[in-house]
């Protein structure tokens, strides 16, 4: 069985010693299930992560950044550097997260300044992509999506993909009030992400993990998580609590073998 990928991101929530309670519980519950087969990561807010990264076992658990600048130092006011990100030994970084897009106004181009930097530093380097609900309605899905991979990886080369991951978050299901994919709607975008991606990289892009992420919950994860085109799950809310996480994981993992044993 290939490896299944599922993580959160926890925006702007949890103080501090929340963050490291909740790493802490989701790592104990999920510490009998191999890293063989599955890949588990938690995205805190900047403020948290110095504590979280000394306070859980980093074999069991991948610790990221929700975003990053494209320069190493300079005047650039309120962002953070991929040195300081370095210097907390993190292991991977997320660009291009719909907020980021939608809410703070960032650009394809900046995206692919921030991938590369990414890479350069060597993070595991998350680029989020997906469209909007206007976009969907003239379904134009696929064009954004080329778009912003296209965009987003230029100038990368197909040695870099093994530090690649990409999800697909289309912007209408993500939120309180987001309505999640159906699970063939979610297998057609991702078809289309992994096509593009091994017409960029050829066969190397073959091995980028594409994971889904937009309102999943334990209602619908069994049937996205089957897909074969979906590597994994971008959990929202319904991993904010460690318990609720580690049962979905469980459910998915086990689901995800049954269909292709």
């Amino acid at each position: 069985m290939k490896k299944v990928y599922f993580g959160s991101n926890l925006k702007m929530y949890k103080n501090i010693e929340d963050t490291v309670k909740y790493l802490r519980e989701l790592t104990e519950l999920t510490a009998d299930i191999s890293r063989e087969e599955i890949e588990l990561f938690i995205i805190p807010s900047y403020t948290t992560l110095d504590r979280a990264t000394t306070s859980v076992d980093r074999n069991l658990v991948r610790l990221g950044a929700q975003n990053m600048c494209w320069e190493e130092q300079g005047q650039f006011t309120g962002e953070i550097s991929p040195l300081m990100l370095q210097e907390m030994g993190l292991d991977l970084v997320m660009i291009g997260h719909s907020e980021r897009r939608h809410v703070f106004g960032e650009t394809d181009e900046e995206e692919n300044r921030k991938v590369k930097c990414g890479l350069e530093h060597g993070f595991t380097t998350l680029l989020c992509i997906g469209e909007t609900a206007e976009e969907k309605k003239y379904d134009l899905g696929p064009e954004v999506l080329r778009t912003q991979i296209k965009i987003g990886f230029d100038g990368v080369d197909a040695s870099e993909t093994g530090k690649i991951w990409v999800a697909y978050e289309p912007v209408w299901s993500i939120g309180v009030n987001g309505t999640p994919a159906t699970a063939d709607y979610a297998e057609r975008m991702h078809a289309e992400i992994k096509k593009c991606l091994i017409e960029l990289f050829g066969r190397a892009g073959e091995e980028i993990p594409v994971l889904y992420g937009g309102s999943v919950n334990p209602g619908n994860a069994e049937e996205l998580i089957v897909q074969p085109s979906v590597d994994g799950l971008f959990v929202g809310r319904s991993a904010w609590e460690a318990d609720k996480f580690n049962d979905l994981i469980r459910m998915a993992k086990k689901k995800a073998e049954t269909a292709r044993d």
